[in-house]
């Protein structure tokens, strides 16, 4: 289903559609002067993995034991810069 739209509105409400065309796969049809001139639709390269695929991939990796090792030492190096107006 498409819904128009005026130009006017969809500069009044860009990211109220955006999100119902991001999260609710809304069409819509912009207008100028009662006219159509273009269309705001879903991205259909819009990627979805599930929990059960992205964890079967992670099992594909390779383990690595000393990765958290590496872990611990950045992030004991990090330290917060000291103010310099104090």
């Amino acid at each position: 289903m498409k819904t128009t739209i005026s130009a006017t509105e969809v500069a009044r409400h860009f990211g109220d559609v955006l999100a119902r065309v991001r999260y609710k796969h809304e069409h819509f049809v912009l207008t100028k002067n009662e006219r159509p001139v273009a269309e705001i639709t879903p991205c259909e390269s819009e990627a979805t993995v599930t929990w059960a695929e992205l964890e079967h991939a992670m099992s594909k990796l390779p383990y690595d034991p000393t990765f958290a090792d590496d872990l611990e030492r950045v992030g004991a190096s990090d330290k917060c810069l000291a103010n310099p107006w104090d």
